[in-house]
């Protein structure tokens, strides 16, 4: 689910868009669920997943990244500038 790296941390995410509402929903096997109320047409999605982590962990949007699943519901996401730590104590059980 999150793996540390030089750059921040990556973290595996299972997307579900077109939710009723944006928020965390536990856990997809071994990834985090996302719901997004975005739809999952022309990378609204997407947008809408960069934009809730960036306000969720506190950092600039600029500062989160998709590196893979742009149409996949699995995806990664790079966030620059934290450390397992402190993300750990940021994500719901």
């Amino acid at each position: 689910m999150i793996q540390e790296t030089s750059e921040g941390i990556v973290l595996n995410i299972y997307v579900q868009p077109g939710a009723k509402k944006t928020g965390w929903a536990g856990t997809h096997g071994n990834q985090l669920k996302l719901m997004i109320q975005s739809p999952p047409v022309e990378g609204a999605a997407n947008q809408g997943c960069l934009a809730f982590l960036s306000r969720w962990f506190g950092v600039k949007k600029s500062g989160v990244f998709l590196i893979q699943g742009e149409k996949s519901r699995s995806k990664r996401f790079l966030i620059k500038g934290l450390n397992r730590e402190k993300i750990s104590a940021l994500i719901p059980d």
